[in-house]
């Protein structure tokens, strides 16, 4: 090829149960000039005989780095480095997307010169197959977060329905110490600190986004928690340098929030190992301390609620339940919605 407009790394651990099919997806694409970079983190099962196999077969499409297992983090950084697109989409190994996912990226960056695109995804259960929500699908204008700002709290955190400008993954802060978990929203944050250009969105769900009974996501440790804890502040550290009281500062703390004060509890709630009560009064201690701004935000104020609706709702609705200290039953009756009646709600 003469030149590779997108390089989609696949971080791989333990994978060789889903990535034949994951594998499968991206060599049925309708896009050309895109290359393949599956990560080897340190697999202990199948997984690096696989990825040789499927490079020795597809040698113009796949190529692959082994490395000692260094968590999610580094792995798609490993990726990222050597890769030759112009723009970079990330793909979990377990997920798997459509024939047209790499086509509706790069369309969609071309059309708006967007340093960021956002596709949507649907919610799987693995077991049953069943599709449990639609997100992130509906036609959306392109925007500066500089300009407008508390549109990224809108957008999922995740990095596997994104597509990055290379050039902009190579210019962003690298965390000296990456949490264990929520990778993703600190991969997402940084790169929004970035980029001065604009977030476009395709307006489709090409992504298989696939959802495991024993997944991580399912299961929270205090390391865990803590490590995202220093992430967290090292990027506060960032924004302060980079941008001191602006707008973009606030939709970040809001973004804190939203994952320590609601996610991260409700994980928490779902185990017999973590203390709900002592964890909630050491998030609150921490988001009082370092991110003050959760407290005043507009973006979580009735009238921007009722005004942009969607997320900012629920957001609303959530951080009365915090202030109010009821996060106890919220976090039930979150859970009876989501497990008992079987209506996915994220954040």
């Amino acid at each position: 090829m003469e030149s590779i407009n997108v390089s989609v790394v696949v971080p791989c651990y333990n994978a060789e149960r889903t990535l034949p099919r994951c594998i499968d997806s991206l060599l049925a694409q309708t896009a050309d000039s895109f290359e393949v970079i599956c990560v080897n983190d340190g697999s202990k099962d199948s997984t690096l005989e696989l990825i040789r196999a499927a490079a020795e077969t597809h040698p113009e499409l796949i190529r692959y780095v082994d490395q000692k297992n260094a968590g999610l983090w580094n792995a798609r950084w490993s990726g990222t480095d050597v890769a030759r697109g112009e723009y970079v989409a990330y793909l979990d190994s377990d997920d798997y997307v459509d024939e047209t996912f790499v086509q509706a990226f790069l369309d969609t960056a071309r059309e708006a010169d967007a340093d960021i695109v956002v596709c949507g995804f649907k919610r799987i259960d693995e077991e049953t197959q069943e599709v449990l929500s639609v997100e992130m699908d509906d036609a959306r204008p392109p925007f500066r977060p500089l300009d407008d700002p508390g549109e990224l709290i809108s957008i999922n955190s995740a990095a596997w329905n994104k597509m990055f400008k290379r050039s902009l993954l190579l210019s962003m802060h690298r965390l000296d110490n990456p949490p264990q978990i929520l990778e993703d929203v600190t991969l997402s944050q940084l790169a929004y600190l970035a980029t001065k250009g604009t977030v476009a969105f395709t307006g489709s769900a090409p992504y298989r986004y696939m959802i495991h009974a024993d997944s991580m996501i399912n299961t929270i440790t205090s390391p865990q928690i803590e490590s995202i804890r220093r992430a967290l502040l090292e990027i506060r550290e960032h924004f302060l340098a980079e941008v001191p009281e602006s707008k973009l500062l606030e939709a970040f703390e809001t973004t804190v929030f939203l994952h320590m004060g609601i996610a991260i509890p409700f994980r928490v709630s779902a185990s017999d190992q973590m203390d709900l009560g002592r964890e909630l009064a050491l998030t609150t201690e921490y988001l009082d301390r370092w991110f003050p701004l959760w407290k005043t935000s507009r973006y979580m104020k009735a009238g921007y609620a009722l005004k942009h609706r969607g997320a900012f709702i629920k957001l609303f609705i959530a951080s009365r339940f915090y202030k109010w200290h009821l996060m106890r039953p919220f976090l039930a009756l979150y859970r009876f919605v989501v497990e008992r009646l079987h209506i996915e709600i994220k954040w």
